[in-house]
């Protein structure tokens, strides 16, 4: 593979990234399909707080999207981490390593104070994200509902997704 680059997204790459998204959720076992719908939807509704592309000099391979999220225990300066996509023919090749790295890297600068995400708990805990069972997500099984703290102390409560999450 080139070199990778990171950057916010423009508006010339979005069919681009619907395309990626819908190619790296295909074949998700737990995927419902609307990973371009909600990605659609965020930037619809201004609730894209970051939305960064992986670029390999040739096209967008990656993308990630944050957006904020409400906790019922009034914390405030908090995110939502999702969906993140990689073209499958680039997954395990760090792009999503990569992509994870800018943006918890971003956010920290913007002044979150924490994202939360829905993942492979696995995965997602070699950025630090843990799961917490004061901070809950109804639906999924819980310990895939995981949090990273960037400043200040854990929120405990019940977390809403902006409305394009449906």
């Amino acid at each position: 593979m080139t070199a990778l680059t990171i950057r916010p997204e423009k508006p010339a790459d979005h069919a681009q990234i619907a395309v990626l998204t819908d190619a790296a959720f295909a074949e998700v076992e737990h995927s419902d399909g609307s990973e371009v719908r909600i990605v659609e939807g965020l930037r619809q509704d201004g609730d894209l707080a970051l939305s960064l592309v992986a670029e390999d000099g040739e096209r967008i391979i990656g993308h990630v999207a944050v957006s904020p999220v409400t906790i019922s225990d009034g914390n405030e300066g908090w995110y939502g981490l999702g969906p993140i996509s990689v073209l499958p023919q680039h997954q395990r090749e760090g792009v999503g390593l990569r992509l994870m790295q800018r943006a918890i890297a971003d956010m920290r600068e913007m002044g979150a104070k924490g994202i939360v995400l829905l993942g492979e708990p696995a995965y997602y805990s070699r950025f630090g994200f843990e799961h917490d069972p004061k901070l809950t997500y109804p639906g999924p099984p819980p310990d895939y509902f995981q949090r990273l703290v960037l400043d200040g102390d854990a929120p405990g409560g019940t977390v809403r997704y902006a409305p394009a999450f449906g």
